[in-house]
């Protein structure tokens, strides 16, 4: 089975952020342990007599906010122990990557845009399964696990509706069951989704690619396909990011 981490960075609401995004990280089941006994290790360093105390929130430790992170006063040694973090998810198996949907919410006003990003990804997570089924022979089927949040009754309604009528381009069928929600202090995967939204959100609300850069080639492709990242915007200017750049290159864009 592979598990898709998912968390969101930015808010809909918010007029002063140009984009929210929702990312996270798909495992295949055996890979769970590792990732989150490297995320134990990295803790140990910040508080070695409770690790499992310590919470890794991107925008949290960013900001020097609560006791693990405001002990640390030097800013650039709070962003090392964020690219410390995604270098977990750069080292991780090669059986594990990375999916992310940015949502440039001017382009969709009248829409939820967490609920743009839910769709897109549960289709590209579902993609991804086929295609190791027909690359490899093995079947496996999914389960999308997030960050406790007010979307739980929408995103769990979403999926089912997804699997029963599809989304706009596919019905789902791979993906088990409704969406699970858990605490991200108990989970180490949901904390490296973290980490991944907010270093997609810093790319595209601020022009920073000092996190992105550090897993940028862990996004789920197939040869030069870059299947993992998505940009959702309708015209505009051009865009370099590597998801329309890629479209541009492919000439599907």
């Amino acid at each position: 089975m592979y598990l898709l981490y998912l968390d969101d960075a930015g808010s809909a609401k918010n007029t002063s952020e140009s984009h929210l995004v929702l990312g996270g990280i798909c495992v295949h089941e055996s890979q769970v342990s590792w990732l989150t006994q490297e995320l134990d290790k990295i803790a140990f360093t910040y508080n070695s007599s409770s690790p499992q105390d310590v919470e890794f929130h991107a925008s949290v430790m960013f900001g020097g906010r609560e006791a693990a992170w405001s002990n640390i006063p030097a800013k650039e040694d709070r962003v090392q122990a964020i690219r410390d973090v995604l270098a977990v998810v750069a080292n991780a198996s090669r059986t594990t990557c990375t999916f992310a949907c940015a949502v440039d919410k001017a382009s969709f006003p009248h829409r939820d845009p967490m609920e743009i990003a839910f769709e897109d990804l549960c289709s590209r997570f579902d993609q991804k399964l086929r295609r190791i089924a027909k690359q490899t022979g093995e079947k496996h089927k999914g389960i999308i696990i997030l960050d406790e949040s007010a979307y739980e009754t929408t995103l769990q309604e979403l999926t089912h509706q997804f699997r029963t009528l599809g989304t706009q381009w596919n019905v789902i069928k791979n993906i088990a069951d409704i969406p699970l929600f858990v605490d991200s202090k108990r989970s180490r995967c949901i904390q490296l989704a973290d980490h991944i939204a907010y270093a997609v959100f810093r790319r595209y609300n601020a022009g920073d690619t000092n996190y992105l850069d550090v897993f940028l080639s862990r996004f789920d492709c197939e040869g030069p396909v870059l299947h993992g990242l998505s940009h959702k915007r309708t015209g505009g200017e051009s865009c370099s990011c590597p998801s329309c750049f890629g479209k541009l290159r492919r000439g599907t864009i």
